[in-house]
């Protein structure tokens, strides 16, 4: 026989639907849900989120915000497709605190729907009264409706959570922000007017076409000395990059991990091995790009 199904679930699967690739957070954490045809995908443990991770999360979203769980329904059944079994769904409604990114607004209060994990006792965690920080894209017709950007889009709110993405949100929309680097182009080499002396540019490419340069600068019995130079000439405003600033996120998550063979082609293969050298002092320098999310 078949069954019925209520005005209530009709107006939850037209929300799920609607939102198409709608995600469902894990606990702290969200996966994107496909249409309710679909199974659910499972979500990764929550991790501590390091500069790289937080930066992933908050450079693409529409919409950043602080929000606070007013109601958490939970779904069950035909409203809960492809649930793994250590699951429960929600479709949650949360007030909103504190917009972070979001050029037209956002509304007062979001809906969206979230799987969390089950305690060892096989019971859901509380959500209600719970603060957040959600990275979302907007969906259009629906302005209440909100479809959060990837399984860990939504964060934890807490002091220093918040402090380091306000940081990274105000260095992305100053004027002198950095590009965003794509690759590298050409590379030089010159050596000194004596033995042990010599300078390496590395012209990098990017989204924009801004220029952004590296450079390493040799002198016998001294550290090497590199900078990244924001403009067509190095001069003294060229600099070295303070790890978990943007500037450093932009070279040290996106760099390749080797010198492209096309940017030394004209080089003579000494001046090419000696800019593959100074090319791997810098990434020595920025350090690794720490990530626990897989991008």
């Amino acid at each position: 026989m078949r069954r019925l199904v209520s005005a209530r679930e009709k107006s939850t699967f037209g929300m799920l639907f609607a939102f198409g690739s709608l995600c469902i957070p894990a606990c702290a954490l969200i996966a994107p849900l496909a249409p309710a045809t679909a199974q659910a995908q499972t979500s990764p443990e929550i991790r501590a989120l390091s500069y790289a991770d937080i930066a992933d999360l908050a450079l693409p979203a529409q919409l950043v915000a602080g929000v606070t769980i007013a109601k958490a329904e939970r779904l069950k059944g035909d409203l809960a497709p492809g649930l793994a079994a250590d699951k429960a769904r929600f479709l949650i409604q949360a007030n909103t605190a504190m917009l972070l990114r979001g050029a037209d607004g956002m509304p007062g209060v979001i809906s969206y729907i979230v799987d969390v994990p089950l305690d060892a006792k096989g019971k859901p965690p509380k959500l209600k009264k719970s603060r957040f920080i959600l990275f979302a894209d907007r969906v259009a017709g629906r302005p209440q409706e909100i479809r959060l950007t990837s399984p860990y889009s939504q964060l934890d709110w807490t002091p220093a959570n918040e402090s380091r993405l306000r940081a990274i949100l105000t260095e992305a929309s100053a004027a002198s922000s950095p590009p965003h680097v794509t690759g590298i182009g050409n590379a030089f080499h010159v050596p000194g007017a004596i033995p042990g002396e010599s300078e390496s540019q590395i012209f990098l490419t990017t989204r924009d076409n801004r220029p952004i340069s590296l450079s390493v600068l040799r002198r016998p019995g001294e550290q090497p000395a590199w900078s990244v130079a924001l403009g067509e000439m190095v001069d003294d405003s060229a600099t070295t990059p303070a790890r978990d600033s943007l500037l450093w996120y932009r070279l040290a998550c996106f760099l390749p991990p080797r010198l492209p063979a096309k940017s030394v082609a004209a080089l003579s293969e000494g001046d090419a091995a000696a800019v593959r050298i100074d090319y791997r002092y810098v990434l020595e320098q920025l350090g690794a790009c720490e990530r626990t999310i897989a991008r």
